[in-house]
C-alpha cells in the first residue's frame, strides 16, 4: 500500500473579486482561508457575522497539484480517498469529473488509475453555493423552522447549526473539511474490520474479528495482534475461512469515569501475502465492556402517571447514573479540528465528575480525536445522528444518502469503548408533534427515516449498540395523542422557555433528563474579546448579535433578579447571571440525584461554546470555567449532600413577601461502585458566623442510593433571627476528607443581609507558575470568585461560599510555568460591591 497525503500538497483557492489564486489549507474551509489572507475581518468580533453572509451565496473553486511517479502508477489499483467534502461539490482530476456529492458526511473512495499520469496531476473541487442548491433541490418540501433565519437547511445533509442556532452564528462553510489522500495497491487491501466482544457469565471475554476486504477472498491470510500497555496478549495467524475469534486472557474491563479504570487494548489486523509479508494493516484501540440501554420494568413507579419502565445505561452489568452535559461543535469552523481542540474540554468534563457526553444532533459526527479522548477518560458518548429540531424529507434519494452517511460514519466510530447509544434525532417529534399528528404523509416520512432507513443501516454495521429513535423519548407519531410522556428520556425546558420557577424541577419525576438548562452572559474578559468598549452592554447592537436566543436577555435578567440584587456594571451583571445559572442547574441535578435510582441520568445543556456568546454553556469559548462548571464539580461528585425545603417563598397581592421555609430535609446521594462510611455535619449559623444549632450523624453510603437522612425544624431560629440572617451549612466527610459541602438559604440571596465583602487576600508562590491565594472574611461571603483577565488560568475552586473566620486557599496555575508573577485578578461575589 502506497499513500500520498494530499493535505501536504500545495492547495489554492480562487478569490472572487480579483480571480487570483491564493494559498489554502486542507483540511480547511473557505471562511478560515479568507481570514488567513485578511480578506475578511475576525468573524467573531463585533457584528462582523452580519457582514459575512455573502460567503454562503458564492461558488468556490479549490485545486491542488500533486506528483505521481512510475512506481505508484504500476500498482493495480489507485484511489483518491476523501474523508469529508463540504458540501455540494464536483471533483475533477486532470479536467475529468470523478465525483459529485451533496452530503457533508459521506466518505469517498474513487478509482482514478486511468485518469492519472506520470508527473504532475491536478485535482480540482468546485463547491457550489448551498443556498443555490436549496432553491432547486426538494424546493417543494417546506416545514416549520425555528433556528434557520433563511430556511431550508433540512433539505441538505450538512452540519445543521451552520445555518444559525439559538447559541451559534450563521457561517455556512465550504471546503475539503477532512483529510484527503491517494492510495495505490495491488492484489487486495483491508477496508475495515468489525470487532465483536463476547462476554461470558464466568467473566471470560473473547474477541471476534470480521475483516472487510476490497475484493472478496475466502483464503485471505491474516495476522492478529492484541496488546495491552505494550504487552502482547494475542498473537495469531489464520485464513478468513477460519473464524477469527480469540480469547482475551485475564480480561481487564473498561469502565465509565468514576466506576473503574479505562484500560484500552490495541488490536492490529494485518493482511498477508503468500509469503506472509504484510500487504495492508488495520488497527484500533478498544475497551472490553458491555453497554445496554436498560428499559426493564423495575416496579418502583408511584402511580399511573409514572412508568415502571427504567431508562438508564447498564455497563458491564452495573446500572449507573449518567452525569454529564450536551456537546455542540467545539468551534464554528469544524474543519481540521484536532486533539488539541477536544482534550481540554473533555478533561474539564471529567474534572467535574462527568461520565457521559451527549453528542447533539445539530452538529457533526466528530473527528476521530474526540472519540479517542472519550475512550481514555471514560466518558460515555450518547451519540445523536445529525438531525435536529425540524422535519426532514424521506424521498428515495434522501434516504439513500442518509443510509450511506450512517454506514460511512458508524463504521468509522463503532469500535470505540465510549460509544454507548445511537439516537436518531434531537427534538424532531417534540417540536413538530402537532404537524405530525395533523398530516399522515409527514408521519410516514418520519417513520421511513427514523424507524426505517437509519436503524436498517445501523443493523448492517453496528447491530449491538442500542438505538433510540428520538430524544426526548416520545411515542411514535400517530401512536398517541398526548404531548408528553411521564417517563423515559425528557428534555425539561419549563425552566427557561416557560419561565417557571426553579422549584419546578422538584415537582418532576423523570426517568432520565438529557436536556435542561439556563443561559448566562459571558464573563467580562470573554465579552471584551468580541465587544468594543463603548458597547459593553447587554442591550447594545453587538451584544444583541452575540445573544442568539429571542428574548434571551429578558429571560436571563428575569431569573437573575429573582435571586440577586441588580449590579449594573457589566462584569458584575455577567457574574450574577452565571451564579443564577449555577443555582438553577444545582437545584435540578440535586433533585434528579435524590430520585435515583428512579432517575438514572442528568445531562444539562450545554458543556461548551463554538464562539463567544451568551449561552447555556458551563465552559466559555476559550476554555474559561463559568460558575456552573465549578458547581457541577460539586453536584456531580460521587458523594453528595443536599437539602430540600418543605416550605416555600412567594409573594402575595401587593408584592408582599410570604415565606414558610423552616423545615428542611437532608439527603445523601451516592453513585460510586463501593460502599463508603461518612459523617454528616450540619450547622445553622448567622451571617457573622455564630452557630445557632448544629448536629452530626454517622452514615454508610451505598452505591446508586439516595437516602433522606433526617428532617430538621428550624422554625424557632428563623423566627427569632430572621430568614435574612441565617444560613445552613452542610458537610459530608470521611475522616478528614471532605466529600461534599453545601449551603442552604432560607430566603433568596437578594433578601439576605449580605454585607459589602471585606475579603482579605494573601498570595504565596507554590511552584513554577503556581500560587496559593488565601482568602478570609469576618462576614459571610456568598459565591466568592477570582476572575483573571488572562486566558489559560486554572483554579482549584471558584464561586464558593466563604464562611466567617475560616481561611480558604485557592491554588492558581498559569498557562505558562515560566510565569513568576500571578496574573492580574479581581474578586467578585454576590455580596454588595
Amino acid at each position: 500500500m502506497k499513500k500520498i497525503d494530499l493535505g501536504s500538497a500545495t492547495w489554492t483557492f480562487q478569490e472572487p473579486q480579483t480571480q487570483a489564486w491564493l494559498s489554502a489549507q486542507v483540511p480547511g474551509c473557505i471562511h478560515t482561508d479568507l481570514r488567513r489572507h485578511e480578506l475578511i475581518p475576525d468573524p467573531f468580533y463585533g457584528r462582523n457575522e452580519l457582514d459575512l453572509q455573502w460567503i454562503e451565496n458564492r461558488d468556490w473553486h479549490y485545486r491542488c497539484d500533486f506528483e505521481v511517479d512510475a512506481d505508484l502508477l504500476a500498482e493495480d489499483e489507485i484511489e483518491l480517498v476523501f474523508e469529508g467534502l463540504d458540501t455540494v461539490v464536483t471533483a475533477r482530476l486532470n479536467g475529468v469529473t470523478i465525483l459529485v456529492s451533496d452530503n457533508m458526511f459521506h466518505r469517498h473512495r474513487v478509482a482514478v488509475k486511468p485518469g492519472l499520469r506520470a508527473g504532475s496531476n491536478r485535482l480540482e473541487f468546485y463547491f457550489s453555493s448551498v443556498m443555490d442548491y436549496l432553491k432547486t433541490q426538494r424546493a417543494d418540501f417546506k416545514v416549520e423552522e425555528s433556528n434557520d433565519p433563511v430556511g431550508g437547511r433540512y433539505r441538505v445533509r450538512k452540519q445543521q447549526c451552520q445555518f444559525g442556532w439559538d447559541w451559534g452564528p450563521r457561517f455556512v462553510t465550504a471546503g475539503v473539511w477532512r483529510p484527503a489522500r491517494l492510495e495505490a495497491w495491488s492484489g487486495n487491501r483491508l477496508d475495515t474490520a468489525r470487532l465483536t466482544q463476547v462476554h461470558a457469565a464466568n467473566g471470560s471475554v473473547s474477541l471476534l474479528i470480521e475483516p472487510s476486504l476490497a475484493h472478496t477472498d475466502a483464503q485471505a491470510r491474516y495476522a492478529v495482534t492484541v496488546s495491552l500497555d505494550g504487552h502482547r496478549i494475542v498473537e495469531a495467524r489464520a485464513v478468513l475461512a477460519e473464524e477469527l475469534r480469540f480469547e482475551i486472557e485475564n480480561p481487564q474491563l473498561w469502565w465509565p469515569a468514576g466506576q473503574g479504570e479505562q484500560p484500552l487494548y490495541s488490536v492490529r489486523l494485518e493482511l498477508l501475502d503468500a509469503s506472509n509479508e504484510t500487504i495492508d494493516a488495520w488497527q484500533a484501540r478498544i475497551g472490553l465492556r458491555t453497554i445496554v440501554l436498560d428499559q426493564a420494568d423495575d416496579g418502583i413507579a408511584r402511580g399511573a402517571a409514572e412508568s415502571n419502565g427504567r431508562f438508564g445505561l447498564r455497563v458491564n452489568g452495573r446500572l449507573i447514573f449518567s452525569k454529564g452535559a450536551n456537546w455542540i461543535p467545539a468551534h464554528s469552523f469544524v474543519a481540521g479540528l484536532s486533539r488539541a481542540d477536544y482534550e481540554p474540554l473533555l478533561r474539564d468534563a471529567r474534572a467535574a465528575h462527568m461520565n457521559t457526553i451527549r453528542l447533539w444532533g445539530g452538529g457533526i459526527y466528530e473527528h476521530d480525536a474526540f472519540y479517542d479522548v472519550c475512550d481514555e477518560l471514560g466518558l460515555l458518548v450518547w451519540h445523536d445522528h445529525m438531525f435536529a429540531c425540524c422535519l426532514y424529507p424521506a424521498d428515495k434519494s434522501f434516504l439513500t444518502s442518509v443510509q450511506r452517511e450512517v454506514s460511512d460514519q458508524v463504521t468509522r466510530i463503532r469500535h470505540h469503548a465510549s460509544l454507548a447509544l445511537w439516537c436518531g434525532e434531537n427534538e424532531v417529534i417534540m417540536l413538530n408533534r402537532k404537524a405530525l399528528l395533523a398530516d399522515p404523509l409527514r408521519q410516514q416520512e418520519y417513520l421511513k427515516l427514523f424507524l426505517g432507513a437509519i436503524p436498517q443501516a445501523l443493523a448492517a454495521v453496528d447491530p449491538l449498540t442500542p438505538y433510540l429513535h428520538s430524544s426526548p423519548a416520545l411515542p411514535l407519531p400517530g401512536e398517541h395523542t398526548q404531548t408528553r410522556l411521564a417517563s423515559h428520556d425528557a428534555h425539561d425546558w419549563e425552566v427557561w422557555h416557560s419561565r417557571k420557577p426553579v422549584e419546578h424541577y422538584e415537582s418532576t419525576r423523570h426517568r432520565f433528563v438529557s436536556e435542561f438548562g439556563m443561559q448566562s452572559y459571558p464573563s467580562l474578559p470573554v465579552a471584551q474579546s468580541f465587544c468594543p468598549p463603548e458597547q459593553l452592554d447587554v442591550a447594545s447592537p453587538t451584544f444583541q448579535n452575540h445573544q442568539k436566543n429571542q428574548g434571551g436577555n429578558g429571560t436571563i435578567l428575569d431569573y437573575t433578579l429573582r435571586l440577586y440584587r441588580l449590579q449594573p456594571a457589566y462584569g458584575d451583571l455577567a457574574y450574577l447571571s452565571q451564579l443564577n445559572q449555577a443555582y438553577c442547574m444545582k437545584m435540578a441535578v440535586e433533585h434528579f440525584r435524590r430520585n435515583q435510582p428512579y432517575t438514572l441520568g442528568a445531562l444539562y445543556w450545554q458543556l461548551n461554546d463554538c464562539w463567544p456568546v451568551a449561552s447555556w454553556s458551563s465552559i466559555e469559548y476559550g476554555g474559561r470555567w463559568k460558575a456552573l462548571h465549578y458547581a457541577a464539580r460539586r453536584f456531580f461528585a460521587p458523594a453528595l449532600v443536599s437539602a430540600r425545603h418543605l416550605g416555600s417563598e412567594t409573594t402575595t397581592i401587593g408584592n408582599y413577601p410570604a415565606n414558610t421555609k423552616a423545615h428542611v430535609e437532608l439527603w445523601t446521594s451516592y453513585d460510586a461502585p463501593e460502599a463508603r462510611s461518612a459523617q454528616l455535619h450540619w450547622s445553622l449559623q448567622d451571617l457573622s458566623g455564630e452557630v445557632l444549632r448544629e448536629g452530626s450523624m454517622p452514615l454508610c453510603l451505598q452505591p446508586l442510593e439516595s437516602v433522606l437522612q433526617t428532617t430538621l425544624d428550624f422554625s424557632a431560629e428563623v423566627e427569632r433571627c430572621g430568614r435574612d440572617q441565617v444560613v445552613l451549612r452542610l458537610r459530608l466527610l470521611d475522616g478528614d476528607a471532605l466529600l461534599s459541602e453545601n449551603t442552604l438559604f432560607f430566603a433568596a440571596p437578594r433578601l439576605l443581609d449580605l454585607r459589602s465583602s471585606q475579603v482579605e487576600a494573601s498570595v504565596q508562590p507554590a511552584g513554577p507558575g503556581c500560587w496559593n491565594v488565601q482568602l478570609s472574611s469576618r462576614h459571610f461571603v456568598h459565591a466568592l470568585s477570582l476572575e483573571f483577565a488572562s486566558e489559560g488560568i486554572r483554579q482549584s475552586d471558584n464561586a464558593f461560599d466563604l464562611y466567617p473566620g475560616e481561611a480558604r486557599v485557592v491554588r492558581v496555575s498559569a498557562a505558562s510555568p515560566e510565569s513568576n508573577q500571578i496574573p492580574e485578578w479581581v474578586l467578585r461575589s454576590a455580596n454588595p460591591s
